[in-house]
């Protein structure tokens, strides 16, 4: 099979960790290019009686399958405890990861700092709040695109010089960023020192990696996270994540030219399902919402908090299909609509008289 990008075409909670669960088989290698531990993959392992349930945050989903590679790309921002503890989950459950997960040398480090700043500056926007999941994803990005972030090879190869920088850099970030998330140095040199020693038999160069793989004629599955609507340049901004979740950042996160991805799968679930503040249009806040949600155990895998759910938008789906180029969909959750004697779909606005059949740039009037 070719090289092949999954992505979520609403936003996210789509059913995308049971397509590349499905999927893993035909591929020798996943990869997440995006995101931190704020997306979460539900995948269940086995068959019948006995079944598993593993919730990943960031390691791909793609770990449960015996032999498979599985890398952490440098589009990802990566809590180092986080990564640690579902490593120690996975290992206590008998799943071995030795040899077989990576993380690219380019990621990001998200520390303690950043987490702090996404809770302080959430509460300070009161009614304006954009619905954070609160895991320092927005200023572990905002570090990285400042200039002040740390590579995870800054963090293992750059010795006790380079972790004073790096508190230096870490520091004059929080200063100039918010108020109310203070950093303790002592704390952050003896995070960073445990973080190097723990990290380093995961560190790769993972565009070499992923070359050498596909010249050798071996096949890469791109694990997209969240969804084409949270995308910070083509969601409902600002209610958004802070990275690129579309198929245009499977390359960039991910150290492989456009060229090496022969296509993308869109997945989509037959409703319409959203965490957190942010226009949706097709929400449905009556008996019917609720049947949706309770059918369809709609509560967020990272978060726990309840899905707003409504009727499928076609207009959001038009928009997806056009900026992944998804030429193939794998529809989700169908059988939650079995009971319901009516089903309703839109296929465009009405905004100030005027039909809408496209997603407007300002989506919150």
């Amino acid at each position: 099979m070719a090289n092949v990008v999954v992505v979520g075409m609403q936003w996210g909670d789509e059913g995308k960790g049971k397509i590349i669960d499905l999927l893993c088989p035909a591929f020798d290698a996943v990869v997440r290019f995006q995101g931190g531990n704020n997306a979460g993959h539900t995948v269940k392992f086995g068959s019948g009686e006995g079944d598993e349930h593993f919730a990943l945050h960031l390691i791909p989903s793609g770990i449960l399958h015996s032999g498979l590679a599985c890398y952490l790309g440098n589009g990802m921002v990566i809590d180092p405890d986080a990564f640690l503890g579902e490593v120690a989950q996975l290992e206590r459950r008998g799943i071995e990861t030795a040899g077989r997960l990576r993380l690219s040398d380019r990621a990001h480090a998200l520390t303690p700092v950043h987490v702090a700043l996404d809770v302080v500056r959430e509460e300070a926007r009161g009614a304006d709040r954009i619905g954070t999941t609160a895991k320092g994803i927005g200023p572990a990005y905002e570090s990285k695109i400042g200039r002040t972030g740390i590579r995870l090879a800054e963090l293992v190869d750059g010795g006790e010089a380079m972790m004073n920088r790096q508190i230096v850099r870490v520091a004059d970030f929080e200063r100039t960023a918010a108020e109310g998330a203070e950093l303790d140095p002592e704390a952050a040199a003896a995070d960073f020192t445990r973080w190097a020693e723990r990290l380093s038999p995961y560190l790769c160069d993972l565009s070499v990696e992923l070359d050498s793989l596909i010249q050798g004629g071996g096949t890469v599955l791109f694990e997209g996270a969240q969804g084409a609507l949270l995308d910070v340049d083509h969601g409902t901004y600002p209610y958004v994540t802070s990275s690129n979740s579309t198929t245009g950042g499977a390359a960039t996160g991910s150290g492989v030219p456009p060229t090496a991805i022969d296509g993308a799968i869109g997945v989509v679930k037959a409703y319409t399902t959203r965490v957190g503040e942010g226009p949706m249009p097709t929400e449905l806040v009556d008996g019917v919402g609720l049947h949706l949600r309770d059918r369809g155990h709609e509560f967020g895998t990272t978060t726990g908090r309840p899905r707003r759910c409504g009727w499928l938008d076609l207009v959001v789906l038009r928009h997806a299909s056009r900026i992944n180029g998804a030429r193939c969909l794998a529809l989700t959750k169908i059988d939650v609509l079995d009971e319901l004697d009516e089903l309703q779909v839109c296929v465009a606005y009405r905004i100030g008289g005027e039909v809408v059949r496209n997603l407007p740039a300002v989506t919150d009037r």
